[in-house]
């Protein structure tokens, strides 16, 4: 088989361009959008863009090496709110719809972020770090050099710490600093703070009155033991506050319904810990009351797909429809994401799956139709238009010279039963170039998780592989989303047992089945849980010459202390923690299993990853070296867990090059 087009190379990263919230505009008319590219500063830059729903030739609306994200439209949608860095940090800016500069509305010293309209268009809502005693009326943002000489001066002293969650993969170490809600008075430009609590608050609606903020938090005295997030009524008038959820689980992405009688939400209390399938609620506001109308599911909520070329949030539900009857949202299932619909009497209507990861949607109640942004394994995004009677036409052609010009690799679904009955879903890429009658070497991807999922979205590094002349397997074992309760929580209590089996099942079959696999050049890759089970390959079978294990987990009793997730992940998986069975932790850490590894292994891991700390990658490097075994250790400065997904673009090109280094010495 031979191709027209060049095959992938890692330089391509950056050429990318990815799309994400798209905003329908109030009169249904346009949307908007966010597109993120790399930069020439190793950087990326977010910018707005607009687009006519007949499909004209997007309009873009900022410029400059800044990110520019979150536009939302006002109600009479002759302007739009949204955040930018274009003065230092992320503020809030105010852009007229018909054309005109955009004006700042915040200064604040930490920055603003996640603006929402009120019902009426007077007000926005938005979030705000603060210290305890701000003053709103003092907020002025600093300079770089200012804040650069705050962060030298913060480095020369010490950090005292006190709590259990003093520190995350995605913040770093914290302050005392907690997010609270603001609101702005539009035309009075006057600053009003609602929250004041000990806590990180959330906002989540304003009620169609104007009377009434929904947000979420933990405001339990125990909430640095606890993961709990509860919703909240915050009367804006009595400033009296009620508690609609019990405490003993997590609420998220809540609403009003337009008449402001119902309010939902996504949610579950933890029955599986960090297995447990995301529920639908909706709310009696009055009264508390709580109806599911998931119950009766077996399919995970929102988008749980894993790929490494998304960036930006978008919408992903629940939604109403403007006469309270129904809710649409994006959920996770047998390897793709679709748009669903939800009645109040529970009846389940699929509007848009195919094979392939809706990664976001916009909704426009008056004409009944949907903006779908659309990712699948040959393309990275792009956005349609879904009618009410299924009609669906594409919007965008966001990376059209990039996919004329470069060969792409169609995934060949599979089906693999496992030792028990379970069927495991999996993907196969051909090589670039691929002749019949050749031998090809071969790498086997596992994603981390494990409680996520492997599909139909684009993913650079497998389509990587396949284009430097690899075929590339990746599965989703038991653990994955997507296929169930019984299926996301089987491998709790069982790491390094089914899950393991699962994945050298699927070694297996595409050996037997396809013989253009050469079965004695394989190799093995995964990150974070997958790089726990790389480690974990390595130590339990030779029949892999090459692996490259990535922001991985070596060690479960250090891991307990040092992850910034640790002390409640590993009874959440595990079902103990370091004190409750050191032995048993000992016996499926993979460093246990040091001796027994053959295979080269090349350890990739950032040096700011609080998730999986590098102290994981540098004690099975140590122990490996000193046993003299093959092995090369890659740290990357500056890098957290993000690494492959949002880091520079130079260190994702980094670790591109040395995994393809790797397998290419040794395979």
């Amino acid at each position: 088989m031979t191709s027209t087009k060049r095959a992938l190379k890692t330089e391509d990263l950056t050429r990318l361009e990815v799309y994400s919230d798209p905003q329908i505009s109030p009169d249904g008319n346009f949307y908007s959008y966010v597109s993120t590219t790399a930069n020439d500063n190793d950087d990326y830059n977010s910018h707005l863009f607009v687009q006519s729903i007949q499909g004209e030739t997007p309009v873009q609306w900022t410029f400059g090496d800044v990110k520019n994200s979150n536009l939302r439209y006002s109600p009479d949608g002759k302007r739009a709110v949204f955040q930018s860095t274009r003065s230092g940090l992320s503020q809030l800016w105010m852009l007229p719809t018909e054309g005109g500069e955009a004006r700042q509305l915040t200064t604040f010293k930490n920055g603003a972020s996640s603006p929402t309209w009120s019902k009426d268009g007077k007000y926005i809502f938005f979030h705000a770090s603060l210290d305890k005693d701000d003053d709103l009326h003092n907020q002025k943002e600093q300079s770089k050099e200012e804040r650069q000489k705050e962060q030298e001066a913060k480095k020369k002293q010490p950090l005292i710490v006190n709590s259990l969650k003093y520190k995350s993969d995605s913040s770093g170490f914290h302050d005392n600093k907690r997010v609270q809600l603001i609101v702005l008075d539009v035309e009075n430009n006057t600053f009003t703070q609602l929250t004041r609590d000990d806590a990180d608050h959330s906002f989540q609606d304003i009620s169609p009155d104007g009377k009434q903020l929904l947000f979420a938090a933990n405001l339990n005295a125990d909430a640095d033991y606890e993961l709990s997030n509860d919703l909240f009524l915050l009367d804006l008038q009595s400033k009296e506050r009620k508690k609609l959820t019990d405490g003993e689980g997590g609420y998220h992405s809540a609403s009003f319904s337009p008449s402001g009688d119902k309010i939902v939400s996504f949610g579950h209390g933890f029955e599986y810990a960090g297995a447990t399938l995301t529920e639908i609620y909706v709310f009696d506001p009055e009264t508390g009351e709580r109806t599911c109308l998931s119950q009766s599911w077996d399919i995970q909520l929102g988008d749980l797909m894993i790929g490494d070329t998304r960036l930006g949030q978008s919408e992903v539900g629940p939604v109403w429809t403007k006469d309270e009857k129904s809710l649409f949202f994006i959920a996770t299932d047998q390897g793709s994401t679709g748009l669903y619909e939800v009645s109040l009497d529970k009846e389940l209507t699929t509007l848009y799956e195919k094979d392939n990861h809706v990664f976001g949607f916009s909704y426009d109640q008056n004409k009944e139709a949907f903006v779908l942004g659309i990712s699948s394994a040959t393309n990275p995004c792009d956005f349609y238009y879904l009618e009410k009677d299924g009609t669906l036409t594409q919007l965008t052609k966001s990376n059209r010279a990039f996919l004329e010009e470069v060969a792409i690799a169609e995934p060949e679904t599979i089906s693999v039963k496992a030792d028990d009955g379970k069927e495991i879903q999996g993907w196969l890429l051909k090589p670039y170039g691929f002749t019949e009658g050749k031998k090809y070497p071969f790498v086997l991807e596992i994603h981390g998780g494990p409680h996520a999922m492997y599909g139909q979205t684009f993913f650079f590094e497998m389509q990587l592989l396949a284009a430097r002349g690899y075929v590339v397997l990746y599965t989703n074992p038991r653990g994955s989303h997507g296929y169930g309760q019984e299926f996301v929580d089987a491998c709790r209590s069982d790491y390094g047992g089914g899950d393991y089996t699962d994945l050298m099942i699927a070694v297996d079959y595409v050996l037997d089945n396809y013989s253009y696999i050469d079965e004695d050049r394989l190799g093995v890759t995964g990150g974070s849980y997958g790089g726990f089970m790389t480690n974990w390959i390595v130590g339990h079978t030779n029949r892999f010459k090459a692996a490259v294990t990535q922001r991985s987990i070596s060690n479960w009793l250090s891991f307990y202390g040092v992850s910034d997730i640790g002390f409640f992940f590993t009874k959440w998986e595990h079902g103990l923690n370091l004190l409750d069975d050191p032995e048993k932790l000992w016996e499926i850490s993979p460093l246990k299993y040091a001796e027994n590894v053959e295979t080269p292994l090349l350890i990739l891991h950032g040096e700011l990853d609080f998730r999986c700390p590098v102290e994981q990658g540098e004690q099975l490097f140590i122990a490996l070296k000193h046993l003299r075994k093959e092995v090369e250790f890659v740290r990357f400065p500056g890098a957290n867990h993000e690494l492959s997904r949002s880091g520079k673009p130079a260190m994702r090109q980094e670790r591109l090059n040395h995994i393809c280094r790797w397998f290419e010495l040794y395979l």
